[in-house]
């Protein structure tokens, strides 16, 4: 008799640092919170962004079945990868940087599911060495930003197509080769990091849209739009959360599902 998991999938979702009013808070948008339960069919667990405060991350680790990075309104500091100043008055999360930056090689090295959207996938990007732009319309890229006074659904839009790296993990996902996404970012790849294998990449300007990690001995994928966005709706995000949440499944088994990673 195969094994069946005896508990849902534990994700883990590392928080915003956010003042608000007099008191800071740590915060997880609700749209990660139900594509966790409704698309991976898993229980998010809230990580509070203490960086070191965590104590040791390899046993913080072993209380998850996968992870989940989230995108935010704030960007990663920009001596995390040697870049020049942000302009004045962006926000940074400095507690959030030193939270996830040591946290994604323990995440890839001990196996665990890692799916990683908008700034979690830069986040994922500078922890494995790369760099980013921090103004994508000022490098000569397409403006990749989003209209503040548009409604939501019209920020969340379908914005541009990418191109999927054939036979890769999203293509085998979408079953095409080509996907219209969203397109919420001001910043993006520069450099690619070390390690990391292309997955898609904008139509039109090339700019990076997803990866995963080269050779990780489970799930390890980074996203720059966001498919958590009404994710219900979408053929492919319901795919993308569905095999996140099989891969942490098959971590509560001690398994590895065939074919999803490689």
């Amino acid at each position: 008799m195969p094994n069946v998991p005896t508990r849902k999938p534990l994700i883990g979702i590392p928080a915003d640092r956010r003042l608000l009013g007099n008191h800071y808070f740590h915060c997880v948008g609700e749209k990660y919170i139900q594509a966790v339960v409704q698309g991976a069919g898993a229980l998010p667990v809230l990580i509070p962004s203490l960086g070191e405060g965590l104590g040791d991350m390899n046993e913080l680790l072993e209380n998850f079945d996968g992870i989940l990075l989230t995108g935010s309104p704030s960007n990663v500091e920009p001596y995390r990868y040697q870049g020049p100043a942000s302009a004045p008055g962006t926000l940074h999360d400095t507690h959030r940087d030193s939270t996830t930056l040591e946290m994604i090689p323990a995440v890839v090295a001990a196996g665990l599911p890692l799916l990683a959207i908008c700034r979690g996938f830069q986040e994922m990007n500078v922890a494995f060495g790369g760099s980013l732009w921090q103004n994508l319309h000022e490098a000569g890229l397409r403006d990749h930003r989003e209209d503040p006074q548009a409604p939501l659904d019209m920020q969340y839009g379908p914005a541009h197509e990418v191109e999927l790296v054939p036979e890769g993990l999203l293509h085998r996902l979408a079953g095409a080769a080509r996907l219209k996404v969203n397109s919420l970012h001001t910043q993006g790849v520069q450099r690619l990091g070390d390690g990391l294998e292309v997955e898609a990449r904008a139509v039109g300007d090339g700019l990076v849209e997803a990866f995963r990690v080269r050779n990780a001995p489970g799930f390890a994928l980074g996203l720059q739009w966001h498919p958590e966005w009404k994710f219900q709706d979408n053929p492919f995000s319901r795919a993308l959360f569905a095999a996140f949440g099989e891969a942490a499944r098959a971590r509560v088994r001690g398994s590895i599902p065939q074919g999803i990673y490689s």
